[in-house]
């Protein structure tokens, strides 16, 4: 039995040794070429990684901030030439990331517009807005879309900027006989069209729940805190590239725009009291006249039919919105044109020759006259080409990471669209550095403040694009044809027109454009008197 049991072993082992040998070669070979495969294929996929967009090397901790240009358009636009129209910089602890083309901004449109819906907001953002609620900071949601549907409809709406055309024309009119009142002496442009814009918007706004007096003193104070208002918002700020520091306010500018905005604070509280203490039948039915902005605002909040809740501190920020938006940027556009009509002064003519021909000589500028200047609108058009107000946008913040232009922007990136890069492309526009109104005449051409050609984005883009275009588009060309009509523009003598610029939240003029006004008519005068 003990033979034959060790018969049976060496049977079995040779029988094992003949038959194993292959198939653990076969699996060894197997479990080799599925090691090789899954090596290939991982190295494959970390070689798909989307990597970043290139952009300079910075310093540790600070990245590029020691390198800054004040004038971060024109500096964006310089590191565009080297890194392409798609790159990083890391600005602090904030990674940043700059779009400087047509093709990448419609592509971040068409593919990623909802991601890209959010606002970066800065630490002066958030003080100046009532911790963020306004239209402008405020997140995409639903508050959001309760504050522009508001804005939309009551505000902006045809219907509402046509019934409010008599208190336009009677603030342009006084403008221009203001104006006649100077004529000979030289004038600061952007101080009369913001004092102007200021007693337009309110008037839209709030109607005459201010007197006269109140007025007069709440402009030159209005005026003074604007001019620090803007600049703030578009000085570089620690707290934005280091946000650990950012409760210590190491600059001090957090607390000097809380000071600012308890001044607007207080004058929204006085109007608002103004407009309550108002007799109950003058404001809610206004004896068939139009109702201002805040009657209605105020009747919203007291209907309370709003699936977010409007309170009285909604009526604020859109008050605050408003006055912002359409007082410093019409003059800061309009103090533009002027400027470029005074260094083109053949061009000026032609605009004046134009608005004879539609308005008349002795005849008083209309808004209905506006939409047939169309040099005019094509003057309007390439300034804001060559001179966009907001040159860099308000930056954005992606909702999530996504891939725009074969590169990876991670989640909360700090978003810029140098607009001014693009307005002065070469491959989007001939002569990209020449004022040429004439490339805006083509009928064929698509080139609209609604942004639907992304070479041309003077209010933005997408769902975040600027609301207030309506407005703009009759208020802005209306003053300009009522100043040109009227007065010959000039420099004072032994004077150098300026062109530099300085970038705050807008592009502003550097020195501020004086000039000396003189009457065309002395017919025409007599109309404003």
């Amino acid at each position: 039995m003990a033979s034959e049991g060790l018969s049976m072993w060496s049977d079995w082992s040779n029988y094992k040794h003949e038959y194993t040998r292959p198939a653990i070669c076969i699996l060894s070979a197997a479990v080799l070429i599925l090691l090789t495969w899954y090596s290939l294929l991982t190295k494959k996929s970390r070689n798909k990684k989307v990597p970043l967009p290139p952009g300079p090397q910075g310093l540790p901790i600070v990245g590029i901030l020691p390198f800054l240009d004040p004038n971060l358009h024109t500096y964006f636009d310089k590191l565009a030439k080297t890194y392409g129209p798609i790159f990083k910089v890391q600005l602090g602890r904030k990674l940043c990331i700059v779009l400087s083309s047509p093709s990448v901004v419609q592509e971040v449109h068409k593919d990623h517009d909802l991601i890209f819906a959010n606002r970066d907001v800065t630490a002066l953002g958030f003080a100046a807005s009532y911790d963020g609620m306004d239209m402008v900071w405020s997140p995409y949601g639903q508050n959001w879309r309760m504050l522009r549907k508001i804005c939309v409809q009551e505000l902006l709406s045809h219907g509402r900027l046509e019934a409010l055309y008599d208190l336009r024309r009677r603030e342009v009119q006084k403008m221009v006989k203001q104006i006649y009142s100077n004529a000979g002496r030289p004038i600061d442009i952007g101080e009369y069209i913001l004092a102007t814009m200021f007693h337009l918007i309110t008037s839209v706004l709030w109607g005459g729940t201010l007197e006269k007096e109140d007025r007069e003193r709440v402009i030159l104070e209005f005026g003074k805190a604007m001019d620090e208002f803007f600049k703030l918002l578009g000085t570089p700020n620690v707290s934005d590239f280091f946000p650990v520091l950012a409760k210590f306010d190491i600059q001090g500018f957090e607390r000097k725009m809380k000071k600012i905005c308890k001044w607007l604070d207080q004058l929204f509280d006085y109007v608002i009291d103004q407009r309550l203490r108002m007799r109950s039948g003058e404001d809610l039915n206004n004896d068939g006249k139009v109702k201002d902005f805040l009657q209605v605002l105020l009747q919203l909040k007291d209907q309370g039919d709003h699936s977010t809740t409007f309170t009285i501190t909604h009526v604020k920020t859109l008050l605050l919105d408003m006055l912002v938006a359409a007082t410093k940027s019409s003059s800061t556009s309009i103090e533009w044109v002027m400027t470029e009509l005074i260094k083109h002064p053949e061009i000026m003519k032609k605009v004046q020759e134009e608005i004879e021909e539609v308005v008349g000589i002795n005849n008083i500028v209309e808004e209905s006259y506006i939409p047939k200047l169309n040099y005019l609108h094509a003057v309007l058009k390439e300034v804001m080409r060559l001179h966009p107000v907001a040159p860099l946008l308000i930056p954005r913040r992606p909702s999530e990471s996504c891939t725009v232009g074969s590169y990876m922007v991670p989640e909360g990136t700090k978003i810029f669209v140098n607009v001014w890069a693009i307005h002065r492309d070469p491959e989007c526009w001939e002569n990209p550095l020449e004022f040429k109104p004439e490339r805006f005449l083509n009928t064929g051409n698509d080139f609209d403040f609604k942004s639907t050609n992304f070479s041309y984005m003077p209010f933005g883009y997408g769902r975040r694009k600027c609301i207030g275009i309506p407005m703009a588009e009759r208020m802005v060309p209306y003053l300009l044809a009522s100043m040109l009509h009227s007065f010959d523009w000039k420099l004072p003598d032994a004077t150098k027109l300026d062109l530099s610029e300085t970038l705050g939240l807008e592009l502003t003029k550097t020195i501020p454009l004086v000039a000396i006004p003189t009457p065309r008519s002395s017919e025409r005068n007599k109309l404003y008197t």
